[in-house]
């Protein structure tokens, strides 16, 4: 970067150099941001911060079938938003953390 001919401050400038994030750390946001573009994988993570819930559950208060909710469950999953536990028979998901129920909460104050 050639800083002689920068119209920003220098304070800003190191500013800039400090916080930016790294490019593996961009890479991650743009998939997070990604899993917010699809409206199916938007109503999952709406319901399961509300509750925890299984597949059929979802797919009951979604009207989405049962597969196209299995196949987003494991994109958030991958990405570490949803989490699981076998409940019997049953695999229960959830939000993975207090995180992800604030990052979708943030969204949603955003847009509204």
């Amino acid at each position: 970067m050639n800083e002689e001919f920068m119209s920003i401050d220098t304070s800003a400038l190191e500013s800039l150099k400090y916080y930016m994030p790294e490019e593996d750390t961009l890479r991650q946001l743009r998939d997070i941001f990604f899993l917010f573009a699809d409206v199916t994988r938007l109503k999952i993570l709406s319901a399961l911060s509300i509750t925890e819930m299984c597949v059929s559950d979802l797919s009951s208060v979604l009207c989405i079938n049962q597969t196209t909710i299995s196949h987003q469950l494991k994109f958030l999953k991958g990405e570490g938003l949803v989490s699981d536990k076998r409940v019997g028979k049953s695999i229960i998901y959830s939000l993975s953390s207090p995180l992800s129920c604030s990052l979708l909460g943030t969204v949603v104050d955003y847009v509204c």
